[in-house]
């Protein structure tokens, strides 16, 4: 009996063939790519050891009967066990950055990644003034890192709960030569951190609601759940970092927080806070702003 391997021998035959099973698994792209072609594209890629961003040359290029095993392989593994594609390379991209990512860490995604290429503007107007900058739940350090890249004067504490975690962190630090600039320390929010301030804090903290936990797609069940859960609104660890936020900020410092599609949970559980929603090319009203001294409204 033929198998796929026996039968599809050019990449064009076998993108093809992954697009198809890929549908037909029903599998969910939200690790990076938002549909099977691209997905598939990428898998293939990077199992052949060719460049991510130039498919059209390679199409009709036979593969030899161990590539073709490679890419059936792996093919089986992201159909069958609904890894998503990240975990299975190794590696994610936010932007044109590419960070090493393992089942330790969430796969990166953040809202912050297009607005840190602009370093925050026009809410940070001078990046070369960030001298002191936090992540809070910085997981595999990606958003550290690109603060690092925007503030050039700044020292970047990238904070996480998980030790599994930050050793992702380290690694990541390590390859983008930023160990003089981030410092990865192992903290539940703020508890080691007596005495800092900051001109920034940044924070994509877990924020997934309870019946949205539950309704996840496989893929999402394979990232590390204290990433994601965040009660049964949403909002336990944002409670956390607003309660303690201001005592961590230098005057006029700034803290944004991404919540997702929390927008609504969020101002209704702080009317009380003025809040400044920033809206970006990939969604509205994802992340918050409040400087020190506004979060002290909501501490009176």
């Amino acid at each position: 009996m033929n198998t796929p391997i026996d039968e599809l021998h050019t990449l064009r035959d076998w993108l093809r063939y992954a697009v198809s099973r890929f549908r037909e698994a029903g599998l969910y792209f939200g690790h990076g790519c938002d549909n099977a072609f691209d997905e598939a594209a990428w898998l293939i890629l990077h199992t052949l050891h060719l460049p991510l961003d130039r498919l059209d040359p390679f199409l009709d290029a036979r593969l030899t009967k161990n590539e073709r095993l490679a890419v059936h392989n792996i093919l089986q593994r992201r159909i069958v066990k609904r890894l998503p594609t990240a975990y299975l390379t190794q590696q994610a991209w936010l932007g044109e950055h590419r960070f090493y990512v393992d089942e330790r860490v969430i796969v990166p995604r953040s809202y912050f990644a297009k607005l840190l290429e602009d370093g925050l503007a026009p809410w940070v107007e001078e990046p070369e003034n960030i001298t002191q900058a936090l992540d809070l739940c910085t997981g595999s350090g990606c958003l550290a890192i690109l603060m690092a890249l925007a503030f050039p004067n700044a020292q970047v504490d990238a904070v996480d709960l998980s030790q599994d975690a930050l050793a992702v962190a380290r690694h990541n630090i390590k390859d983008y030569g930023l160990e003089d600039h981030v410092h990865p320390v192992e903290s539940d929010l703020f508890n080691a951190l007596h005495g800092k301030r900051y001109d920034l804090i940044l924070s994509n903290p877990p924020y997934v609601t309870r019946a949205a936990m539950e309704a996840l797609p496989p893929e999402y069940q394979h990232e590390p759940i204290m990433a994601l859960a965040a009660g049964e609104d949403g909002l336990d660890i944002v409670r956390r970092i607003l309660a303690e936020a201001a005592s961590h900020l230098n005057p006029g410092g700034l803290l944004a927080v991404e919540v997702g599609h929390n927008q609504a949970i969020v101002e209704a559980a702080f009317p009380e806070l003025p809040l400044t929603w920033i809206d970006t090319d990939d969604g509205e009203g994802k992340i918050f702003l409040l400087h020190r001294e506004q979060l002290n409204l909501g501490n009176r």
